[in-house]
C-alpha cells in the first residue's frame, strides 16, 4: 500500500514563490517528502518525460509547448511516498485544467488560467504541477529524474510512535 509518486512544481509554480506552500500540503496530509531537488531540466530529460503517448493524448502542438516551456527553467523535482500516494496526490492536484479544478486542490487554489487561454498566447499551459498517473507510470517518471541512491527513506515521528 505504501508508494512512491513524482511531483514536478512546474516554472510557473516556482517563479510564483509558492511551492512551499504547496509542499507543505503534501506533508500536511501525511505524505513524506523522500527525494526533492531544484533543477532546471535540458530539452532531453523533458522530452524523455513527456514522450510519444503524451503527443498521441494530447497532439504533438502541446508535447512541443511543453518540452520548449520546461527546459531552461527552474522546477522542483521530488518523490513523495505513502499509502496510497498516487491516488492521493492526484486528488490534492485536482484536474489538468486549473479553471475546472475544484476549490481545496491546488490547481483550484491556485491556478490562474485556462487551456483556451495558454493557446491563445501560444505557451503551455501553467497548471502548477505533475503528478504520476498510476503505478507504472510513477516508476518510469522517478527513474527519470532520481537516482536510487538520492531517494532517501526515513521514519517520520509519526511511524515511530504510531506504525
Amino acid at each position: 500500500m505504501n508508494e512512491h509518486t513524482l511531483v514536478l512544481l512546474k516554472p510557473d509554480t516556482v517563479k510564483r514563490q509558492i511551492s512551499g506552500e504547496i509542499i507543505g500540503r503534501f506533508e500536511k496530509a501525511g505524505l513524506k517528502v523522500v527525494a526533492l531537488k531544484l533543477v532546471v531540466p535540458t530539452k532531453k530529460i523533458i522530452d524523455t518525460h513527456y514522450g510519444p503517448d503524451v503527443a498521441e493524448r494530447n497532439g504533438p502542438h502541446v508535447r512541443d509547448k511543453l518540452i520548449n516551456d520546461f527546459s531552461g527553467q527552474p522546477i522542483i523535482a521530488m518523490v513523495i511516498s505513502g499509502v496510497h500516494a498516487i491516488e492521493v496526490v492526484r486528488k490534492m492536484v485536482g484536474g489538468t485544467e486549473p479553471k475546472d479544478a475544484p476549490p481545496g486542490t491546488i490547481r483550484g487554489d491556485y491556478g490562474h488560467y485556462s487551456r483556451a487561454f495558454a493557446d491563445s498566447i501560444n505557451v503551455a499551459l501553467a497548471n502548477m504541477c505533475h503528478a504520476s498517473g498510476d503505478k507504472e507510470e510513477a516508476e518510469k517518471e522517478i527513474k527519470i529524474w532520481f537516482t536510487p541512491k538520492e531517494i532517501i527513506e526515513y521514519k517520520t515521528l509519526h511511524d515511530m510512535y504510531h506504525g
